[in-house]
Parts: C-alpha cells; structure tokens; sequence
C-alpha cells in the first residue's frame, strides 16, 4: 500500500539524515519520498472525483 511504502521511505530518509550519509544519497532519497507523496495525492485527488460524481437530475 502507498501510505506504508511512504511511511519506510520517511523512516529511511530520516535514519539518513541522523547518521549523516552523503548528500547525494539523503537527496535521492529525498526526491523518492516527494514522488510518492505525490502519487499518493493523486490517488487521493482521482478517487474524490468518482466519490463526488452525480447523475444530473432530468
């Protein structure tokens, strides 16, 4: 599921950053992390559009 795989890819990201890993890797980590948020909302953003969808009435 999106929500855990964003949930580890945080957990990493943060382990990288208090044991001070090199930039390049903290970044990429970084930009993995944004992506999936972003994805995440996307999926978030499709399923309200078929939530909010309603016949007009005749």
């Amino acid at each position: 599921m999106l929500n855990d795989e964003i949930c580890k890819l945080r957990d990493k990201l943060n382990k990288s950053i208090e044991e001070g890993e090199d930039y390049s890797i903290i970044y990429k980590l970084s930009i993995e992390l944004d992506e999936l948020i972003a994805k995440y909302y996307e999926n978030l953003k499709q399923g309200k559009k078929k939530l909010d969808w309603r016949p007009i009435p005749i």
